[in-house]
């Protein structure tokens, strides 16, 4: 399995977001070691690399972003190319922007559910290892070969006309999902279970919040970007 002996570094300065979670990862087989602050983490990353790191944005003593700047630009290639992911209670666009920039892999909005945590935990160590196991100028076109679209599958990679779209891992699958068969519209729930998994509940809105989002990213590389279509009092569709 993929957390099989997996080290998990947990940085965040709410004791008991580091009491619970880490209960929730130790019962999941990963080893994790916490930390309160970003300079106290950076100093026992440096030390024992970890496979993964789940860091809160807003810290004292070195936030999660100008601590993703310090693990980018370490010597050490086993924490400069550790996948990282953002834990934060703002739901605010351009946090997630900017760090998906810098080179976070996903994002992840206080309060979460357990199951929700730990797929996203298993996803973006999937797509690292995969990412490591191939080549990085091949993409792979799940779509057809005059799609505009591509999607890099194992390595969750999004491109739109050659240009790379920043997506995070539940947007990856909301693409994955409409355009899988252009012109059939996917209602709420089955773009919810796309994204999130059966059993993982989140609002109607968030569908529609990450709607949004999608557009905005894909027109910030192209202007007619029109491709998802909303039905209304039915759901989203790709556009044939």
């Amino acid at each position: 399995m993929i957390n099989s002996q997996k080290k998990i570094a947990l940085v965040d300065d709410d004791q008991n977001i580091l009491t619970s979670v880490s209960m929730i990862l130790r019962s999941e087989g990963y080893g994790v070691s916490t930390y309160k602050n970003g300079e106290d983490a950076l100093t026992g990353m440096e030390s024992t690399p970890p496979d993964i790191g789940l860091l809160d944005i807003k810290m004292p003593r070195m936030n999660g972003r100008e601590l993703l700047i310090k693990i980018r630009s370490s010597k050490n290639n086993n924490l400069k190319n550790m996948p990282i992911i953002f834990l934060t209670s703002k739901d605010d666009e351009q946090d997630e922007i900017i760090g998906l920039r810098m080179g976070a892999s996903d994002y992840i909005k206080k309060p979460f559910s357990q199951k929700l945590l730990i797929e996203r935990i298993r996803t973006v160590l999937r797509v690292h290892n995969n990412r490591l196991g191939n080549d990085d100028n091949a993409a792979h076109n799940t779509n057809h070969s005059d799609s505009p679209l591509a999607l890099d599958e194992p390595r969750q990679l999004c491109f739109w006309k050659g240009k790379e779209i920043e997506l995070t891992v539940a947007e990856f699958n909301l693409v994955k999902c409409l355009s899988k068969i252009p012109g059939v519209v996917k209602n709420r729930n089955q773009l919810m279970d796309a994204m999130y998994g059966e059993n993982t509940y989140v609002d109607d809105r968030t569908i529609d919040s990450h709607i949004k989002r999608l557009r905005k990213k894909f027109k910030n590389v192209d202007q007619t970007f029109s491709q998802i279509k909303t039905r209304y009092a039915l759901g989203y569709s790709w556009r044939e």
